[in-house]
């Protein structure tokens, strides 16, 4: 008779722990597993698990359970999540910015916002885009690239100096001023008319220039139009003839004897309205028209 020594008894014992942990795994991968437990039924002695079988009856002893749960949560460390379990990334000012943009639509499509409502909107509008530029930088560039068409003036509340001569802020604008921008041109374009119903009175005309970090749209009107016959002015009279009129600001008339341009700083520019700080630090919005209303 052969005796089994210590060593291979320990390797025996090693070699069925590792057998029955695989089968454990397997189970679990491949068949649902009743209450999410195992029997595990303990060893006898050495000698009765190499003992021959007899063909007697043999009280089973009693089995105890151990969880699933261990291997389970090991499995899903290792498992990908699906598309549903992937946490969008989330930040705090995409929500508000739409909640700024549906007031400013609705003011732009009907005039029905209270004036307070709409100055507040643009405000918020304003600080919240500044705060989305930094961290996305195509915000800008969408900016630019949705400029270009013509937009009717809805609101503004006028430069500092308006303000101040009519002791109010200016809300929806009463005439018909009616922008356009090009961007397919080069340099870029702008049109800036005022009409009487469908008749146009004055278009200023010129090139402008846009800087994405800053989203600031400097320009400058070359030629204006009085009733459809133009007339080529001087850089920085189109200044003067707004400043004059009550249409531009008197910082623009300062800027440009310093060599510097008029500007605007642009908010927001979309598929329906576009908002802005102008040169005089005016707050503005448009509505984007088709060319059959301008």
């Amino acid at each position: 008779q052969r005796w089994i020594s210590p060593f291979d008894f320990a390797t025996m014992k090693l070699v069925a722990t590792l057998s029955i942990t695989a089968t454990l795994v397997c189970n679990t991968l491949s068949s649902p597993i009743k209450h999410n437990q195992l029997a595990f039924v303990p060893a006898s002695s050495s000698r009765s698990s190499l003992a021959p079988r007899q063909n007697v009856a043999v009280a089973h002893p009693a089995t105890t359970t151990t969880s699933l749960s261990f291997f389970q949560d090991l499995l899903k460390s290792f498992t990908p999540k699906s598309d549903e379990e992937v946490t969008p990334q989330t930040n705090d000012y995409d929500e508000p910015i739409e909640e700024a943009l549906t007031i400013l639509n609705e003011a732009a499509e009907t005039k029905s916002q209270d004036p307070e409502t709409v100055v507040t909107a643009l405000e918020d509008l304003e600080k919240l885009m500044r705060k989305k530029a930094k961290a996305e930088p195509t915000a800008a560039a969408n900016v630019l690239k949705n400029l270009n068409g013509s937009w009717r003036l809805i609101f503004t509340t006028g430069t500092k100096t308006t303000q101040d001569r009519i002791q109010k802020t200016v809300n929806y604008f009463p005439i018909k001023a009616v922008q356009r921008f090009d961007t397919s041109t080069d340099p870029y374009g702008i049109e800036n008319g005022i009409y009487l119903g469908d008749v146009s009175v004055v278009k200023f005309t010129g090139p402008f220039e846009f800087n994405e970090k800053s989203r600031k749209l400097e320009f400058d009107f070359t030629k204006i139009a009085l009733f459809g016959f133009g007339i080529t002015i001087k850089s920085g009279d189109a200044a003067k003839i707004g400043a004059s009129t009550g249409l531009g600001s008197e910082s623009n008339v300062k800027n440009s004897e310093k060599g510097k341009k008029p500007f605007f700083n642009w908010i927001s520019a979309d598929e329906n309205i576009a908002t802005a700080r102008g040169g005089g630090g005016g707050l503005a919005l448009w509505k984007r028209i088709d060319v059959e209303e301008e």
